[in-house]
């Protein structure tokens, strides 16, 4: 009997129950491709990491959803390295930083006042949407006149599809329409994504203040339906290498909100230097551990 231990992590949380729920397992030495992705199954949650050792990083981690394994994903990264801290026995000071080995590269990570932040590992790549405005809009649940630009895909590590909305409430009141979801367009990685966003007021004129953003990730199902994230590392990312395609100021510096219509609010550090890099940062919360047997 081979035992294997894991830890149940929030991501991008504030709160014990707020975030994006991760199960990281410790030490996957042994474990098959096959048994990692029966793992991630097992837990359903919208990602499982699997630390393993590495000759170019601190760690190398490997990212599966129930259905599928990933390049990179956001949440997952910060999750795991929270984990790879602990068990290199990293304090949590100025400075202190590790990388992480994955598909889409080597991913940088430091840690800050409780706060993990990571680079985007990959140059921001775009396209344009297949399908009209007018379409995204109607499977979105909303008008065509609800969106600020026309829908982009954006990757800067994973593809998604970026959907600007003018306002907040927009993006609280999209529902996606079920029936449309063989008109949903696919990223390279075969998803069918949409992340929704709008800008709110800033709070102040102090150059320093963040300018908030209301966030929401909707997926197709492999099984049907639609899904949605309570937070998202990986699209945060790629809002980013919007607001650089966009031609916007920098630098920059946004806090999104996502999560809250899932009663899992989370909140998510984006800032997008005068060099071009893109860090996303978010706050981790350990609620278990764990261990699992395979015979």
């Amino acid at each position: 009997m081979r035992s294997y231990p894991y830890r149940i992590l929030n991501v991008f949380a504030e709160s014990d129950f707020g975030g994006n729920p991760l199960c990281v397992f410790e030490h996957a030495e042994g474990l098959s491709d096959a048994e990692m992705q029966a793992l991630a199954l097992q837990f359903n949650l919208s990602e499982t990491t699997f630390i393993l050792p590495s000759d170019t990083a601190t760690a190398r981690m490997r990212i599966f959803t129930p259905g599928t394994e990933m390049a990179f994903a956001g949440h997952p990264s910060i999750g795991t390295a929270h984990v790879v801290s602990a068990l290199c026995h990293v304090g949590d000071a100025a400075g202190d930083a590790l990388t992480l080995e994955c598909k889409a590269g080597i991913v940088p990570l430091n840690l800050r006042d409780q706060v993990w932040t990571f680079a985007a590992p990959q140059a921001v790549q775009t396209r344009e949407c297949e399908v009209s405005p007018a379409e995204i809009a109607r499977l979105l649940g909303l008008r065509e006149d609800d969106l600020l630009s026309a829908p982009l895909w954006v990757s800067t590590g994973s593809d998604q599809l970026l959907v600007a909305l003018k306002t907040p409430d927009a993006v609280r009141r999209a529902r996606p329409d079920a029936a449309l979801l063989d008109t949903w367009p696919v990223s390279s990685l075969g998803r069918r994504t949409a992340y929704l966003f709008a800008f709110g007021a800033t709070a102040d004129a102090d150059a320093a203040s963040r300018q908030p953003v209301t966030a929401r990730y909707f997926f197709v199902r492999p099984e049907g339906g639609v899904g949605e994230d309570p937070a998202t590392g990986s699209a945060c990312a790629n809002l980013g290498g919007w607001w650089l395609t966009s031609g916007r100021d920098l630098p920059a510096s946004l806090v999104v909100e996502q999560g809250v219509q899932m009663r899992r609010p989370s909140q998510l550090y984006l800032d997008v230097a005068l060099d071009k890099t893109i860090r996303v940062g978010g706050k981790v919360v350990e609620i278990g551990r764990g261990m699992i047997q395979i015979s």
